[in-house]
């Protein structure tokens, strides 16, 4: 406001007679005025068939979600972002950013897409009674608009975490400031926050890359919070399917280029075949061996495998393996998070294809020397994958570290600075000899048909539902425990007469 980039001005806003209050966006609900959008149920801030940014007065036969009557339009004054002022030194930021912080494709066409519109005044105020304060007299029964206030929260959220927050928020030529969110975002954090920092005049740590999801979508439709669709996060946790296993099935549909869609029957194969089968399965057969006791294994103790770089079969795997990493790594400094977990997952592959043509079970007693290399190579193997996967799955990484005993302190950072990407040269080099590994146990377990379809059916439905299918369970279940602890003779007790007597 000091530096003129704030505007007062007159605006329309839906008000509800019945609720007697102006209505928030999402308490309004209409059809989408956009050309081509046959969604009749957008709301009044944004459709999500389209993404058609809206105000609440561009609905057609817009109708109040809580009383379902029309509102009216009455004029309110409101505070206004002056974007178009701010063009020039917006425009500049996103072209220059866009391409040092590697914007993904999906993000550069939703702001290149607001910018060819037009950029108009964005009112950052709203007649609510929740919210942020206006901290003005005149305004002093309004709060600040979701869309303004909410990312000053990232600036605000690290200041109560510590008084040296500026370090982080203030400190552009050394911090470098990722940002993830899903496509109906965008506009949000590469065009209103980057002017409203721009407009104060101060030398803030700006976005530099933003890496942007299409949706994911559930079954055969869209996951929707207000309408109860799709597994959310106390569901996933009621599944008792391990949050390695969610994360892993997350990341790998997720939408970084077009809409995927989760399905149970996927995340099932996703578990047996990729989780349980490949990774789990190698990573048990490596530490199981080492396990046994002498005579058919080593004792838990890892061998020492002098020559390894010239044994053919292991030198062959540190090629592939020196690949992997060096896709991983790329991946993962583009954000390209799937890329980078499937490269991960291919050294895992390559692993259980080494153990297999290698016939080590063979070699421990024809070939000891060889035996231990292949052994030591593919315990350094696991532990890279620990290294590689812990941003994906932590508490799968963590429990891999237990069984090789080593500290969960472990730092599992991997960094040319460290030296660790020429060690994915020579995987046999990760562990030392002569270190003694703990108890292997199975990392995963396998999710079985009549679960999924268990999983299915309880999770189908809106959560209301749901809700209401749950009470008259355990209403069912209540009227069965009491049926059971009651003699029949010739009459249903009352109760049982009473809620019982149209079923009967």
């Amino acid at each position: 406001m000091k530096n003129n980039w704030l505007t007062e001005s007159t605006m329309q806003q839906l008000y509800c007679d019945t609720c007697q209050r102006f209505l928030a966006d999402r308490l309004v609900e209409g059809a989408c005025p956009t050309q081509g959008c046959t969604n009749k149920a957008a709301r009044g801030d944004q459709c999500d068939n389209c993404s058609h940014m809206l105000n609440p007065t561009e609905l057609i036969d817009p109708k109040c979600k809580v009383c379902k009557n029309t509102p009216h339009i009455r004029e309110t004054d409101h505070l206004f972002l002056e974007l178009a002022l701010l063009k020039k030194r917006l425009v500049d930021y996103i072209n220059d950013t866009s391409v040092a912080g590697m914007w993904s494709q999906n993000a550069i066409q939703a702001t290149n897409a607001w910018l060819k519109e037009g950029l108009k005044p964005r009112c950052i105020t709203r007649d609510l009674k929740w919210g942020v304060p206006v901290p003005m007299e005149k305004y002093k029964d309004k709060v600040f608009y979701v869309w303004f206030d909410a990312p000053i929260g990232y600036v605000s959220t690290t200041a109560s975490y510590t008084p040296e927050w500026e370090k982080w928020w203030k400190n552009p030529d050394n911090v470098e400031l990722f940002q993830f969110m899903g496509k109906d975002n965008v506009p949000f954090h590469t065009i209103m926050f980057p002017s409203t920092l721009l407009g104060t005049g101060e030398n803030w740590t700006m976005m530099k890359t933003i890496s942007v999801t299409e949706y994911l979508n559930y079954e055969a439709g869209k996951f929707s919070k207000s309408k109860g669709i799709g597994v959310f996060g106390n569901d996933a946790k009621d599944t008792n399917i391990p949050p390695e296993v969610w994360r892993y099935y997350l990341l790998m549909c997720r939408p970084e280029v077009s809409d995927t869609l989760f399905t149970w029957t996927d995340l099932q194969a996703k578990l047996n075949s990729e989780l349980l089968n490949n990774l789990g399965n190698f990573i048990n057969r490596v530490l199981s061996f080492i396990a046994k006791p002498a005579g058919a294994g080593y004792d838990s103790i890892i061998p020492d495998a002098p020559g390894a770089e010239l044994h053919p079969l292991t030198s062959e795997l540190a090629e592939k393996n020196s690949i992997r990493v060096e896709q991983y790594l790329d991946a993962m400094e583009k954000v390209k998070l799937k890329q980078g977990l499937k490269s991960a997952m291919g050294i895992s592959s390559d692993g259980n294809a080494y153990l297999q043509e290698s016939e080590f079970w063979k070699l421990y007693k024809e070939d000891p020397v060889s035996c231990a290399i292949v052994i030591k190579t593919s315990v350094g193997l696991v532990y890279l994958l620990t290294c590689l996967l812990e941003p994906f799955m932590p508490s799968f990484s963590n429990e891999v570290l237990r069984q090789l005993n080593l500290s969960l302190e472990e730092n599992l950072s991997f960094s040319d600075e460290k030296g660790e990407i020429v060690k994915a040269k020579t995987p046999w080099d990760f562990l030392p000899a002569g270190h003694k590994i703990g108890r292997p146990t199975p990392l995963f377990e396998e999710l079985k048909d009549e679960n999924v379809s268990e999983h299915r059916k309880k999770y189908a439905g809106s959560q209301a539902e749901r809700s209401s299918k749950e009470v008259a369970d355990a209403e069912a279940m209540k009227i069965a425990n009491q049926l059971k602890s009651t003699t029949l003779s010739g009459t249903l007790p009352t109760w049982a007469q009473t809620r019982m007597g149209p079923c009967l």
